[in-house]
Formats: structure tokens, C-alpha cells, sequence
């Protein structure tokens, strides 16, 4: 059996591991790899589209970065509870045509005991910012340690 620790049932530090985990990966941007944390027949809702599978979820990815260029995410802890986690989250992005946004929501993540991810649902609306609204300003890949989360941000 594959596994994906840190494992359910979480604890608050094992739920904390788990956000920062996929924040990173995310941060990435290489749906495969990404691809690897969901279980093979996971299923999202990601705003108005439902998908089945990693395989969508993989292509969804590639579709996503297509469109959301200089992508940066902060993930943060909202709650949890033996096999499912809640998170907030904002993530700053620009269009190709140069229009920076930030995008706010929530997500719930329920998995399975291999620590895969079986379901994700996301809720996500956008905000158009200027350029110099911009908050996420690392360099692209992993958020740095010292840089400030969601709260810390005001957000």
C-alpha cells in the first residue's frame, strides 16, 4: 500500500504538516507530482467544475497554470477532525494579459487512511488587484519559512 504521511486521524501538528505539505506542492506547479498526493479515484468540485479521478485532476492542473501565470499560494489551517481538514487559503496570480488577481477561499479535504487525498471541494473567488497590491512576493517554488502566512497578512 502507498502511503502519504502524515496519516489520519490527525492531530493538530499532523493537520498543520498536511497543509504545508500541499501548499508546497501546489506551489510547484507540476500537476504531476501534485497528482501523486490524491488517491487515483479522487473527486473535486473546484468552483463550478467536478472532476473524477487523478488523471482529471493532473489536467486540470496543466490547464490552471496555463491560465494562471506567476502563481504564488498560502494555505492555512482552518480545522479538523479525524480523516477531514479545512482550509483557507489566498493565492496571487496574473492573467496574460498582465491583470494580477488574488484569490480567496476555502477548501475541505477528506482522506483516505494511506493519507491520499479521496475528496477535495473548493470555493474560490477572485479579486483583481494592482500589481502593487501584491503581497506574495517570493521568488516562484516554496513559500519561505520567514515569509508571513494568511493571518499574519490580514487576511
Amino acid at each position: 500500500m502507498n502511503t502519504r504521511p502524515p496519516l489520519p486521524p490527525f492531530s493538530r501538528e499532523s493537520a498543520i504538516e498536511k497543509v504545508r505539505l500541499a501548499e508546497d506542492a501546489w506551489n510547484s506547479r507540476d500537476p504531476e507530482r501534485i497528482g501523486q498526493a490524491y488517491s487515483v479515484d479522487t473527486r473535486w468540485r473546484n468552483r463550478a467544475e467536478f472532476l473524477q479521478g487523478r488523471e482529471a485532476a493532473v489536467a486540470f492542473l496543466r490547464r490552471k497554470w496555463d491560465r494562471e501565470l506567476e502563481y504564488r499560494l498560502i494555505k492555512e489551517l482552518w480545522a479538523f477532525e479525524g480523516h477531514r481538514i479545512a482550509v483557507r487559503f489566498a493565492y496571487e496570480w496574473r492573467d496574460d494579459a498582465g491583470q494580477w488577481y488574488r484569490s480567496y477561499g476555502n477548501e475541505n479535504w477528506e482522506f483516505g487512511d494511506d493519507g491520499l487525498m479521496a475528496v477535495r471541494v473548493a470555493s474560490i473567488n477572485d479579486r483583481p488587484i494592482a500589481a502593487d497590491e501584491r503581497l506574495f512576493d517570493w521568488p516562484q517554488g516554496r513559500r519561505p519559512d520567514a515569509h508571513p502566512g494568511l493571518s499574519e497578512l490580514g487576511l
